[in-house]
């Protein structure tokens, strides 16, 4: 039985380069949400809406970016061989 610092890992999947990657959608997050909002602020302008679309916009923006991070998670996780989701419990 080999040590666990000694397992070998795919190339490419560091655990400094997946914290990266996932500490990348914090600021995904945030550009995506100041994009949105701008957006969201014009078509309320140009339709007469005061904060509807804004808002609309806002919360599509963060619940994609949480989605996406979701989704993301859970293929670094099944590239891990380690998914938590299909175990069956006992």
């Amino acid at each position: 039985m080999t040590p666990v610092f000694f397992k070998k890992r795919p190339a490419g999947q560091t655990p400094f380069r997946i914290i990266i990657m996932l500490s990348a959608w914090g600021f995904a997050l945030v550009v995506a949400s100041f994009l949105f909002l701008a957006l969201g602020l014009v078509l309320d302008e140009m339709l007469g809406t005061s904060p509807k679309f804004m808002l609309a916009m806002l919360f599509l923006a963060i619940i994609g970016c949480l989605i996406e991070l979701y989704q993301e998670v859970r293929e670094i996780i099944k590239k891990e061989g380690e998914d938590p989701f299909s175990r069956r419990r006992k």
